[in-house]
């Protein structure tokens, strides 16, 4: 869909369904370009055997070209060229047996990756544990990839340069505001995003307002009818996944408050693949070109 911006709100438009007379946008994997080996090759002291535990970074492992040296990951980790590889996690909990039976010389965590108790029983295997910076806004980008080529030691200037710099965007007052709302339906979480969430980057970066941003929250706070009453977005912002655990838009629509939000009412909805939303990795200016293009889609 991304191949021509000028056309993508169109794509958009045509694959979405309707509800209250509003499309529904999904953007997935497939919809982004796919990741591409871009940089140089790795030096002569790069692992060979490599576990990717830090969240959604497969896709700059992909990017820098060792995709191939990926023998296990987390569930968050789901591009092309390592999607082979077993994940070794379950609902982000490391399991140190499956990761220490792929026999791997280097595992990348970051700060989310648990248990503790799990990632010291494979350093004390003699493995190599790096942790990598986790982004939460586009600005944390570079340093990232840079600590991810460093680990595998491979040179990130071109990956850099291609992913280039996403500045911070004028946003007009009356720019679409958007709610995201993290939700496990199956577990009983209903969180509402606000500052450092991380898609209110990205809903910035995309000409958006987040209004839980906007309102000084936290990352994520409880999910309340009333609350989000009073935000009264007009778009909605959802995980894959998490739509799934409400049983899908309807469900998503039967949650207390949203029926009266403006979103809710209208049934404007962008509906992003879990894997790709809180990358921040090769895909994420492509991603906010998606992002802008459904924005205009689901508001008109």
């Amino acid at each position: 869909m991304l191949s021509a911006c000028a056309t993508a709100s169109d794509s958009l438009m045509s694959a979405a369904p309707v509800v209250n007379g509003e499309p529904v946008v999904y953007i997935t994997s497939a919809d982004l370009p796919e990741v591409a080996a871009i940089a140089g090759e790795p030096g002569s002291a790069a692992p060979l055997r490599i576990v990717s535990l830090a969240t959604g970074v497969g896709e700059t492992l992909a990017a820098l070209g060792v995709a191939d040296r990926v023998v296990g990951r987390d569930e968050t980790s789901d591009v092309p060229g390592i999607a082979a590889a077993p994940i070794v996690t379950a609902a982000h909990s490391v399991s140190a047996e499956r990761v220490l039976a792929l026999n791997p010389d280097l595992v990348l965590i970051d700060s989310a990756t648990a248990p503790v108790e799990a990632l010291e029983q494979i350093a004390r295997s003699g493995v190599e544990v790096v942790s990598v910076p986790e982004a939460w806004t586009l600005t944390d980008m570079d340093a990232r990839i840079s600590a991810v080529a460093a680990a595998v030691d491979v040179d990130p200037a071109a990956l850099l340069a291609t992913v280039g710099e996403l500045s911070a965007v004028t946003t007009p007052p009356d720019a679409p505001t958007v709610a995201f709302l993290y939700l496990r339906g199956t577990s009983g979480i209903y969180l509402l995003g606000g500052q450092g969430s991380g898609a209110d980057a990205l809903i910035t970066a995309a000409g958006g307002i987040d209004v839980g941003a906007s309102e000084g929250l936290d990352p994520f706070v409880p999910l309340t009818a009333e609350a989000l009453v009073e935000l009264n977005p007009d778009v909605l912002l959802v995980m894959t996944k998490g739509l799934d655990s409400v049983n899908g838009v309807d469900g998503l629509l039967d949650l207390p408050g949203v029926a009266q939000t403006s979103a809710g009412a209208s049934g404007r909805v962008i509906v992003v693949d879990d894997e790709v939303l809180l990358s921040f990795g090769p895909r994420t200016p492509a991603l906010v070109e998606q992002l802008r293009a459904a924005l205009v889609t689901v508001t008109g």
